[in-house]
């Protein structure tokens, strides 16, 4: 059950809250603001219903401390007070607030407020999960192989770009860069002995090679979110070609998805302007010509067009970049 600290000088206060939310949470009580600074920290509760004027420290400053304390910054609270000025509410949320409720308080209005933010704290906690796995799973396509470090996060972001560029929604370019990071997870599926030969590969080998598309798209295809589908489809078709010589289904022009064409040549580019143990990084207009190349074969040419009219902003992308991965350790980009 849900913790709710409800913070008021007045016990009359405090009873009515009590009988509008007992019911569906586990609630605590304080009728000042140093109690109530120290019941948040022992009790850590969910959410603060918080009164503003309070004799003493007024909730103005309670709701400031909360703020200031790492273990109590991420309680969302909830000011209810009779004051009810425009410049009480912006003081409020100056401090922190995510809420304002007028006293005399009605009780249906007091359950939703409480209801609608504490799911949008767990929606937000459900965020930070869903992107830790996105780290994880894009980490671990890249874990053996030459390719770690920044790439995966430099050509989502060039991906994102490349989305915008051609029309997509920013929903959806947000959701693009969320996917492509993942891009190689069937990577995990290769033997070492492949995934890190010195050489060449021979036929049978680079055969197995072209598996980890299918690969990676057999593991996100188990989520079940637009975003797992997402990154699923571009698993399976970014080594895909224009004119049909990719793999794994040799799919030709518009069959392959436009998530797959924009993770090509992101993924292209960011390979030919990275430096890797095995070669320096290209210049900006040799990778250029590179695409240029490569339009009407590997790339889809409107899509070329596309990436030529944003170049600017795809080199001020890649100097953000280069200046992350200069400040990390020497053996970090490797």
């Amino acid at each position: 059950m849900k913790k709710i600290l409800i913070v008021d000088d007045e016990p009359n206060n405090l009873q009515v809250l009590r009988q509008v939310l007992r019911n569906h949470y586990q609630l605590y009580f304080a009728t000042d603001g140093l109690k109530a600074i120290d019941a948040a920290l022992r009790y850590r509760p969910d959410m603060v219903l918080l009164d503003i004027m309070m004799p003493g420290m007024d909730g103005y400053e309670v709701c400031l401390r909360l703020k200031q304390l790492s273990e109590t910054a991420g309680i969302p609270v909830i000011f209810i007070t009779a004051m009810c000025e425009y410049e009480d509410e912006s003081r409020g949320f100056d401090v922190g607030a995510v809420d304002y409720i007028q006293k005399p308080i009605s009780g249906p209005v007091v359950l939703r407020r409480v209801q609608t933010h504490l799911s949008l704290v767990r929606a937000r906690a459900l965020e930070d999960s869903q992107r830790d796995t996105i780290c994880m799973m894009g980490m671990a396509g890249h874990y053996n192989d030459n390719d770690t470090g920044l790439h995966i996060w430099r050509m989502a972001a060039y991906s994102g770009l490349l989305a915008r560029a051609i029309g997509w929604d920013e929903d959806m370019a947000e959701r693009m860069e969320l996917a492509a990071p993942m891009h190689d997870t069937g990577k995990i599926g290769i033997p070492d002995c492949i995934l890190k030969a010195p050489r060449k590969l021979d036929a049978d080998e680079w055969e197995i090679m072209k598996t980890h598309a299918q690969i990676g798209q057999l593991i996100l295809s188990r989520g079940h979110s637009p975003l797992f589908a997402l990154a699923a489809e571009i698993a399976l078709t970014h080594h895909e070609k224009w004119d049909g010589s990719g793999y794994p289904q040799g799919l030709v022009g518009e069959q392959i998805p436009e998530s797959g064409r924009i993770v090509a040549l992101a993924d292209v580019f960011d390979a030919l302007t990275t430096k890797r143990p095995y070669k320096e990084p290209w210049t900006i207009d040799a990778a250029s010509a590179e695409i240029w190349r490569g339009a009407g074969t590997h790339f889809d040419p409107q899509l070329v067009d596309a990436f030529f009219a944003n170049l600017d902003e795809i080199v001020l992308l890649k100097q953000k970049w280069d200046e992350k991965t200069e400040s990390l350790p020497a053996t970090a980009e490797t």
